[in-house]
């Protein structure tokens, strides 16, 4: 199997057409592009006959005609926060692979953060009464308190107190996804990835 890089929008959008969890990105791009190996059964598609009326002017009072559907897929820049989902792109197998809580801590936030880059910025909003969880440098975080053991959320700015336990962690993630516009049962599901 070979590997190739992609940007993060072209990701986004490929993740967006996830149709259901754990479908492979080969999949997925197989469907879009309508390519199929030789084990996939194929039938080939019929466009749909349709009555449709027509004036009394033009002889008979319906014509058959066949409807042909537009099966391009929208194109990327189509692509809107709206529809931005993490549950479209957080791979059960990836995060499985992950070293202990931290890591799988981690990848989510990274997942969120691709996925919401520019909303992002609302984790700076979720603090302890004495502690700051997020911020956007290694400094503030070890400034702001001992013990901080702060860590880069991958590919962002951003970074993370570690040094709490799980249910810190999963009140964090909880509060993170309210943030960013999930549901109370996102967020718990989201929580519950950890």
């Amino acid at each position: 199997m070979k590997k190739i890089d992609i940007d993060d929008e072209l990701y986004q959008y490929i993740a967006s057409n996830t149709q259901s969890i754990g479908e492979s990105a080969s999949t997925i791009l197989r469907r879009l592009l309508n390519i199929h190996d030789e084990n996939d059964l194929v039938v080939p598609e019929n466009p749909a006959l349709v009555e449709m009326p027509v004036s009394e002017d033009d002889g008979p009072s319906s014509k058959t005609t066949p409807l042909v559907e537009d099966k391009k897929p929208a194109p990327v820049t189509q692509l809107t926060h709206q529809h931005a989902n993490v549950f479209n792109i957080l791979n059960k197998e990836e995060l499985a692979m992950q070293k202990g809580v931290v890591g799988r801590f981690l990848f989510i936030l990274s997942a969120l953060h691709r996925t919401h880059k520019t909303d992002f910025s609302a984790v700076l909003d979720v603090q302890g009464r004495d502690r700051v969880y997020f911020a956007t440098s290694k400094e503030a975080l070890v400034n702001s308190g001992s013990s901080m053991n702060p860590k880069n959320i991958t590919d962002s700015e951003y970074w993370v107190m570690t040094n709490s336990n799980t249910t810190r962690k999963k009140m964090m993630l909880h509060e993170v996804a309210l943030g960013l516009g999930y549901s109370a049962e996102q967020a718990e599901k989201i929580r519950d990835y950890l």
